[in-house]
């Protein structure tokens, strides 16, 4: 049963085969992909948590945890939407998009994140560059992430393109309470842009979690002349973010998706405010869990002209960063997935860079332009 932390009692945890089934299941993807010949993550790419007791409370279990965002460029299925601008991304258009590319595309996602989630599935991914119920009905019940059980919320906003947002999430590991779009109203002479999506759900633990996923304006036409655009999203972000910090005794919230922005551009460090994580943290503050590993050029989620730039974020409140409590990470935990079939020889300008599906309107046959990010939480149960 889940109760609020408001007026939680003492209750007995019971677990069900739901786990072991879902262990099963990713064991069974992993045995059938590399009867395929497809090489898996190493400790070295993704790793995997530890676990820490504390002497104080012996009898605890430790449930893991994992939370994704990625940009999976252009999700589209192959037929036409007379509301929306998806003409490019059908068969017969010059990027000549078809049913194979899209059941590939599909198999590589699940594949993808079978492979973060190690042994465990992730419990929460934010998705951005989804077009519709359909592509995520299929990834979830028509490709092999089938076996994982996910359910999915997701915006339907009337960016041009089309293209949405979507939280990924383990019934199991977070019970839904609520999802809803939050629009950004039309500035100046900008085009209209994707929802914000703000979902609620209830922890294991019986607290409440408030997870955004975002999508912010793109920097086309220039970064000086769309700023102001983004500026005005995470505004908006801010305020709802502010009413939730300010709202809840317990307020636990995490914030991800592609922002169109680096950590050092004003829409995340002065109107989210979103700080460097250090010894003294505040509930009702912002923190960001990549901005200090960011910092190295070597670092990033997409590759720009040569330069790695991390443009993928991960923040969250300050209680989650509380060790003292039942449900909580840290900026160590939180990394760019470097798996290999991810990226590709960048023969421009040396090194690896993401292998994309499409480099302009050449199809590559790769997996997104995106790099996936995550973070590992402790999610203690007494």
């Amino acid at each position: 049963m889940f109760l609020p932390r408001n007026n939680r009692r003492t209750s007995q945890q019971t677990k069900g085969h739901g786990d072991s089934e879902k262990r099963v299941a990713v064991t069974i993807l992993f045995f059938v992909m590399g009867l395929s010949g497809i090489s898996f993550l190493t400790p070295s790419f993704i790793t995997a948590q530890k676990t820490h007791y504390r002497p104080d409370f012996p009898f605890q279990e430790k449930v893991p945890f994992r939370v994704v965002s990625w940009n999976i460029e252009n999700l589209f299925d192959t037929h036409h939407d007379s509301l929306k601008n998806d003409r490019e991304f059908l068969p017969d258009a010059t990027r000549h998009w078809n049913y194979s590319k899209y059941k590939k595309k599909l198999a590589d996602i699940a594949r993808t994140i079978t492979a973060i989630g190690e042994w465990n599935p992730p419990a929460l991914i934010g998705l951005c560059e989804v077009e519709n119920d359909t592509v995520l009905r299929d990834l979830t019940r028509r490709s092999p992430l089938k076996e994982l059980d996910y359910r999915y919320v997701m915006t339907d906003s009337p960016d041009l393109r089309g293209i949405d947002v979507a939280l990924l999430y383990q019934r199991d590991l977070f019970k839904l309470l609520s999802s809803r779009p939050v629009s950004i109203p039309p500035f100046g002479q900008h085009r209209p842009t994707r929802d914000l999506l703000h979902v609620s759900g209830l922890l294991l633990t019986g607290d409440t979690l408030d997870v955004f996923v975002c999508h912010l304006p793109s920097r086309s036409g220039g970064v000086r002349e769309s700023e102001p655009y983004r500026l005005h999203a995470a505004q908006i972000l801010r305020t709802e973010a502010d009413s939730i910090l300010h709202k809840r005794l317990h307020p636990q919230v995490i914030i991800m998706g592609d922002f169109n922005d680096y950590p050092t551009n004003k829409s995340i460090r002065e109107v989210l405010e979103a700080e460097v994580p250090s010894s003294t943290l505040s509930p009702l503050k912002l923190y960001h869990l990549l901005a200090r590993k960011a910092k190295s050029k070597d670092f990033g989620s997409y590759k720009y002209r040569g330069e790695w730039e991390l443009l993928d974020h991960l923040i969250v409140s300050g209680t989650l960063l509380n060790r003292s409590g039942e449900f909580f990470t840290s900026e160590e935990k939180a990394n760019v997935c470097l798996l290999p079939f991810l990226l590709i020889e960048d023969k421009k300008y040396g090194d690896k860079e993401p292998f994309r599906t499409y480099k302009g309107m050449k199809y590559q046959g790769g997996v997104s332009d995106h790099l996936p990010i995550y973070t590992d939480f402790e999610l203690i149960l007494y």
